[in-house]
């Protein structure tokens, strides 16, 4: 049973992100401003960081597939840059001590270089006419802001969870 709580648990981030989107309109703030939910790509850290960093590596390499064909044009931005963006947090905390809001500070920067770098690939092949000072603040510093909320919110949970997971594969 325990073998599909973690699949599971990813495919309801994936599907929470949609659902929170269609659920929350900008609208509901008259506001403009875009939010990008982000907590599929948080937990994928937290994966890497707390449980196994090969098998967060593979959840982002198989969900960042996923989330291409759903729901982009482009088949690859998300596959690339959701594990590049796990290894590259696991190994900036090699470096780092390992607390929790170290790890929460990291996972937001992991979200705003992804958030970054997707602005820029967009801009680069012409999907997007947004300047970089208005992503920045209609979605950049949104986006940051809702993950930070997130992460407040779930980073305990996450952390438990994820170090159960890691216990329970040292000792198979």
């Amino acid at each position: 049973m325990r073998k599909f709580l973690l699949p599971l648990l990813f495919i309801f981030f994936f599907m929470l992100e949609s659902i929170f989107v269609q659920s929350l309109p900008a609208e509901m703030f008259k506001s403009d401003r875009i939010l990008v939910p982000r907590f599929l790509m948080i937990a994928i850290i937290f994966l890497t960081l707390y449980g196994n960093r090969n098998h967060g590596l593979i959840y982002a390499l198989v969900f960042g597939l996923l989330f291409d064909v759903v729901y982009t044009e482009i088949i690859g931005v998300y596959l690339f840059l959701f594990p590049f963006i796990a290894y590259l947090t696991s190994k900036v905390m090699r470096l780092l001590q390992a607390n929790i809001v170290v790890i929460a500070v990291v996972s937001l920067l992991g979200v705003a270089l992804l958030e970054l770098c997707v602005y820029e690939l967009t801009f680069l092949i012409n999907k997007t006419d947004m300047v970089f000072s208005m992503f920045v603040d209609l979605r950049w510093v949104p986006t940051l802001i809702l993950n930070l909320a997130f992460i407040i919110i779930f980073a305990y949970p996450l952390k438990r969870h994820f170090e159960k997971y890691a216990q329970s594969l040292k000792a198979e």
